[in-house]
């Protein structure tokens, strides 16, 4: 964060994430810190890559850098979420629940020996221990509404885990996010969400619900930990609010912001 806020204050016009969703998040709160409007160019390295899917990005490292040079840029929406630490800034994903405890068990040494698939084995190691969450959820604003959750993501991407469609239709340029909630349910109700999670229709599922807020705030018993594009920050009550058109980045060529249910 430290050196992408430097850069930007310096006056280079774009500042390149080389690495994964982590990584494009400290890039993007570096830039935002500076105040200097850089652009924000991605050469996806990481496990996940989550946001270079959404955004079309090539995965060959060559081809993302040609890229930095010849593709279009768009100002797309991040979001920020506000901590008792001060605010934190993301672009693709906030998620808390059964999305925070995977993380905790995601250690850098099981990212490093299996790649993609070490969510999926952080997810399974975790299904005897799965947490329910009384959640009062406020809506722009409004009335709290109850849910019994397991997963609240907060999608500003699609996509989340290394490719999980968790949010298939979120654009990142409406100045909405996309509130996807799993609620409590069955073996068999859970199983049929992991399936429709795999075949990319996971917003069909009868225990999920999906709604669209320009801010959300999440208070739960016990407290979720929730990460922010895949790192961990706080499991305290959280608002996250979207920031319109608030940061320009390239993009890849057949990226569209909006995708047809």
């Amino acid at each position: 964060m430290d050196l992408a806020r430097k850069a930007a204050e310096e006056g280079f016009e774009v500042v390149v994430a080389a690495g994964g969703d982590g990584t494009i998040n400290e890039v993007v709160n570096g830039i935002i810190a500076s105040g200097a409007g850089a652009t924000l160019g991605i050469v996806p390295l990481g496990t996940g890559n989550d946001l270079s899917r959404t955004l079309d990005i090539p995965t060959d490292p060559r081809d993302a850098l040609a890229l930095i040079h010849s593709g279009e840029r768009r100002p797309l929406d991040t979001f920020v979420v506000e901590t008792s630490n001060g605010p934190i800034y993301g672009i693709n994903a906030a998620a808390g629940g059964f999305s925070g405890q995977v993380g905790e068990v995601l250690t850098s040494e099981l990212k490093a020996n299996w790649g993609p698939l070490a969510y999926l084995i952080g997810a399974a190691s975790l299904i005897p221990d799965i947490q329910e969450y009384k959640t009062y959820i406020s809506y722009d604003d409004g009335v709290p509404e109850y849910v019994n959750a397991l997963n609240i993501i907060v999608a500003n991407g699609r996509t989340v885990a290394g490719g999980k469609r968790v949010s298939p239709l979120s654009n990142p340029e409406d100045g909405l996010l996309d509130v996807v909630i799993v609620k409590k349910g069955s073996v068999v109700e859970l199983g049929d969400v992991a399936a429709r999670l795999v075949a990319g229709n996971l917003l069909s599922s009868p225990i999920i619900t999906h709604r669209l807020a320009r801010s959300i705030r999440i208070e739960s018993d016990p407290g979720m930990w929730f990460n922010v594009d895949g790192e961990l920050i706080t499991r305290e009550p959280v608002t996250i609010s979207v920031r319109e058109a608030s940061l320009e980045v390239v993009v890849g060529t057949d990226y569209r912001a909006v995708i047809e249910p």
